[in-house]
């Protein structure tokens, strides 16, 4: 039996959703497509944790000369299975290194996925390392949620995702508020057993990125509240954040 990656490790996400993680992911990647070219223009464009290529295969459609870079192998694997799959340029290691020859006039992390680096020291290293890559009127787009006091009740939650004539799914997070970290159990009970699937995050608030951003040499351009471009305001769930180098 093979050892499960560990939480912190960059493999971990890719290892254990990659198998189904298009069938399981119903986020449409149309919109970012949209954005991202629109910003991207005649330049290259790196996407950090390419993952099966669910926005980057549609993007080099576009005519965009995109790149990638990922630490699960087998995330790699089902984005070589996909048309077009093998054109793209992959990198297989830890996003927070950017491990790619710039300079690009896009970088973008999309879907939340800044938030499995879990250590606040590796989100900084992230966006220094970006900036390193970057040309000097690039973009960095960073997409993520606004993390809700309210879902961290008491430190702890349980939901049932699913209950069938023959199987339940239920999800426990425990959380680290000081840390703004928690670790989570996708858990499925059937007929064959237990199945368990691990994920972890660091989650941030946008002015903390902003920080990030700052102390890495980089400026927020524009914010929206969705790839859509509505406006970014204190209600809003979630965010699309365009950082440009500073100079």
């Amino acid at each position: 039996m093979t050892a499960r990656k560990k939480f912190g490790d960059p493999a971990l996400f890719g290892e254990e959703w990659a198998d189904d993680y298009d069938e399981k992911t119903t986020l449409d990647p149309a919109p970012a497509v949209d954005f991202l070219a629109d910003l991207a223009g005649r330049g290259r464009a790196l996407e950090l944790a390419v993952g099966t290529g669910r926005v980057a295969l549609p993007l080099a459609a576009r005519g965009v000369r995109v790149e990638g870079v990922e630490g699960s192998d087998r995330m790699v694997r089902r984005l070589r299975e996909k048309p077009g799959g093998t054109a793209i340029p992959v990198v297989v290691g830890d996003m927070a290194d950017v491990p790619a020859e710039g300079p690009f006039a896009l970088v973008y992390l999309v879907f939340n996925t800044l938030f499995n680096l879990i250590d606040p020291e590796r989100q900084a290293d992230c966006f220094r390392n970006v900036a390193r890559v970057l040309d000097e009127d690039g973009a960095f787009v960073v997409e993520a949620y606004v993390p809700d006091p309210s879902f961290f009740d008491r430190g702890q939650r349980v939901e049932t995702l699913a209950v069938t004539e023959d199987s339940a799914t239920i999800e426990v997070y425990r959380f680290d508020l000081a840390a703004q970290r928690f670790h989570s159990q996708k858990i499925t009970f059937d007929a064959d057993g237990v199945h368990l699937r691990p994920h972890a995050e660091r989650y941030c608030w946008p002015s903390e990125l902003d920080l990030m951003a700052a102390r890495a040499g980089l400026r927020l351009d524009r914010r929206f509240a969705d790839w859509s471009g509505r406006p970014f305001g204190p209600d809003s769930t979630g965010h699309v954040s365009v950082y440009r180098p500073a100079r």
